[in-house]
């Protein structure tokens, strides 16, 4: 019998090098052209996102709203729904690019979601006048609920 995955957020990550400024650099251009898909009529406000898994394979999101909001998906859950419907997994960075006075972190949800399927992941957030920081998911979700709560 063969023993099965525990979810990704109680995975722990194999040691590996951190991503390069480079590589960084190259997925928030990604999320960047994402972000001109997003379709956002009511908020007027763009996102997109590139995720990106261990073996270096890249999946993009956008935003895409709803006339009614509750059913209006972030760029961040896009990417991530993309990845795993592609049968995608073991992911170590998701670069995220918005258009805002401040640099724009994963809304709740989106946090919650990239916990349950990334794990505690670098998050580099960029805005486009070219501003980024980085962070652990794990910093910006403290306390996270996942399958191990269950």
């Amino acid at each position: 019998m063969t023993k099965k995955k525990p979810p990704a957020a109680r995975r722990r990550p194999p040691k590996r090098a951190l991503p390069t400024r480079s590589m960084l650099a190259a997925m928030a251009a990604l999320a960047r052209e994402a972000r001109e898909r997003a379709h956002a009529p009511y908020s007027r406000f763009k996102v997109g996102a590139a995720l990106k898994t261990r073996t270096g394979e890249i999946v993009t999101g956008c935003n895409i709203e709803n006339a009614s909001y509750g059913l209006s998906m972030c760029a961040e859950r896009v990417a991530v729904f993309k990845a795993v419907s592609e049968g995608l997994d073991d992911f170590d960075v998701i670069a995220v690019v918005a258009d805002s006075k401040r640099i724009t972190p994963p809304c709740g949800p989106c946090r919650q979601i990239l916990w349950e399927y990334c794990g505690d992941v670098l998050v580099h957030m960029t805005d486009l006048r070219g501003r980024s920081r980085t962070m652990r998911l794990g910093e910006l979700l403290p306390m996270p609920f996942d399958g191990g709560h269950l």
